[in-house]
């Protein structure tokens, strides 16, 4: 929307610029119309300004997507909803060009100044908008006419009505499979709107013919107007329409139907209700998961502990982990992954000896995979097996693969097993953590890549927060302070950066005995780059520590960095010193 300041652009201006052969002025043009609208009044927008507009013939699709966009919020400047009305045509001509962008932006300003028109304009201009599109010689407008049902038809007269569920009927046959298309994906929104009596008739026969179409583009976007009709549809209705035409549809010919079947079958579910999904759409569910295409078994893996959910734990047993257990080993990798994503999820549903017995050798092998997505989402997710089996069998069965995956080469999963280890940490207690994997914690200060080292960094932080800082001055502390003498600068810096995160953990008094000198010391590293991430560090720790100790210790080893030769370090130097300077007023 344009500012009011902006030049009030007069009605000649604006057509010599809408002429104009840079596309960029035309559109500049476009997008200040309300500021022009405001500079007419709304009589002259609505007598000189939107004629022009439906005249206009530009060719270009952006121009045209602006003016689209530009006119669905036209209302207040054409006098308000009375005269909302003169805005149709510009719309209707949008509606028909060749470009589906342009086209679905007139469609949705058509729908937002349709739901504001007052009932009569819509009887009179409204509902005649949209059966000339819907007759319209070109089959853009018969795409388009399909959005614009369900805005038309509540206000119609019970003639209207009828003739507008007719022609939604024709469009649905129409040669055209675009036509067929558009007809299929809006059907949820026009069924929404139609009375209970004639959903059953004229509107279950509509979707009938779509299910049946011959193009597989019209039959999977059928699909998704299953589960919209299933909401509108009594129960009983919905096990005789919608249940047959699901499972039919789970063994079409197309696998591009069968993916959208299995992307949508939560949502068929509940459809349907619990009984039907337990005796009809498990054996569906079930192909699925068995189906030859990757994709289709992708999709129907990711739902896995969705549909589970709807299942008593036996019935999921019996039929679901069968079908888990051959895709734990699927040759394709994404299939393996999204059953990753999803497959801790079913421990709760199953319950603990089912977990033990049949799903924890499914994650052995699944943290084991050769991929690092896979192993990844197992990994991220092993809190929810935890609240089932218990820590002790959890640490006996999986922490070995954890320790392994500790070491992957694969950097994103050691820093998946990083970001993990504080919540481990919390759920296997601080004697198990020491054992196992505090040795870890330090290895991973020392590691080649630096997101690796920075996370490594927060985690010592977040184990000292968790464990208290009794714990972390016996067992982190001096470890990390050993480092700080590591040949390579990079590791130093690492060092620095943890004792940063450290300090507000540990307190003023171990900061000032232990973690200051240290920072101290390395102010006179020969490297630039620990010389100003020293005094970062120190200007971190200046509102932690005593005012005496800055005025002692930190103040004059910053004075000193600020004289470095360096350009960076007296930056920094300074800045930490303003920072303190501040922090005295303050006080």
């Amino acid at each position: 929307m344009a500012m009011i300041d902006e030049p009030l652009y007069p009605i000649a201006v604006l057509i010599d610029e809408l002429k104009n052969e840079d596309i960029q002025l035309r559109l500049n043009s476009i997008r200040r119309l309300s500021t022009i609208a405001r500079a007419l009044g709304e009589e002259r927008t609505r007598k000189e300004l939107i004629p022009f507009l439906s005249e206009n013939n530009d060719d270009d699709d952006e121009v045209l997507l602006a003016m689209a966009e530009e006119l669905g919020v036209f209302i207040p400047y054409v006098g308000g909803v009375e005269h909302a009305n003169v805005l149709l045509p510009p719309l209707e001509t949008l509606s028909s060009v060749e470009e589906t962008c342009v086209r679905d932006k007139a469609v949705e300003s058509l729908c937002r100044i349709g739901a504001q028109m007052r009932e009569q304009d819509l009887v009179e201009c409204f509902i005649p908008l949209v059966k000339r599109l819907a007759a319209g010689e070109w089959f853009t407008a018969r795409v388009s006419s399909c959005g614009l049902f369900h805005i038309a038809y509540p206000s119609a007269p019970e003639t209207l009505k009828t003739e507008l569920r007719t022609i939604y009927s024709q469009l649905c046959q129409d040669d055209m499979p675009m036509v067929r298309r558009s007809a299929a994906t809006n059907l949820g929104k026009f069924a929404a709107t139609v009375e209970a009596s004639h959903l059953k008739t004229d509107i279950m026969s509509i979707f009938e013919d779509l299910t049946q179409d011959d193009q597989d583009s019209v039959r999977l976007l059928a699909v998704e107007g299953c589960a919209a009709l299933g909401k509108l549809l009594e129960p009983q209705d919905c096990v005789s329409h919608i249940l047959p035409v699901i499972v039919n549809f789970s063994q079409d010919k197309s696998w591009r139907v069968r993916y959208m079947v299995a992307n949508q079958l939560y949502e068929l579910c509940e459809a349907v209700g619990p009984e039907p999904t337990r005796s009809d759409l498990v054996p569906a569910y079930v192909r699925l998961l068995r189906d030859n295409e990757a994709e289709v078994r992708i999709a129907a893996a990711g739902k896995v502990t969705k549909f589970c959910r709807i299942l008593n734990p036996e019935l999921a047993i019996q039929h679901i982990l069968p079908c888990v257990k051959e895709l734990s080993t699927d040759s394709s990798q994404h299939v393996r992954s999204a059953l990753a994503s999803v497959i801790m999820g079913m421990a709760p549903v199953l319950g603990k000896d089912a977990t033990i017995e049949q799903l924890l050798p499914i994650f052995l092998s699944l943290l084991k995979d050769e991929f690092p997505d896979v192993r990844l989402n197992i990994i991220s997710k092993l809190d929810q097996v935890n609240q089932v089996i218990g820590i002790d069998l959890l640490s006996q069965s999986l922490l070995p693969a954890i320790v392994e995956l500790a070491e992957d080469r694969h950097w994103r999963v050691r820093l998946a097993i990083i970001e993990y280890i504080p919540l481990l940490a919390s759920q296997l207690g601080v004697g198990f953590f020491d054992d196992k994997l505090g040795a870890l914690c330090m290895q991973w200060l020392k590691d080649k890549v630096y997101s690796i080292r920075d996370a490594a960094a927060n985690n010592v932080k977040r184990l000292a927060e968790e464990f208290g800082p009794e714990w972390a001055m016996q067992h982190i502390i001096p470890q990390v302070l050993d480092m700080i003498n590591n040949p390579h600068y990079l590791y130093r810096m690492t060092i620095l950066h943890a004792i940063s995160l450290l300090a507000p953990v540990m307190g003023p008094e171990i900061t000032c005995s232990k973690l200051l000198p240290v920072v101290i010391n390395a102010s006179k590293d020969r490297v630039p780059n620990i010389k100003f991430n020293v005094a970062k560090v120190l200007q971190s720790l200046i509102p932690i520590v005593d005012q005496s100790v800055v005025e002692k210790t930190i103040r004059p080893c910053l004075i000193e960095l600020s004289e470095d030769p360096d350009v960076d370090v007296r930056f920094f130097a300074t800045q930490a010193l303003q920072s303190s300077d501040q922090v005295m007023m303050s006080t």
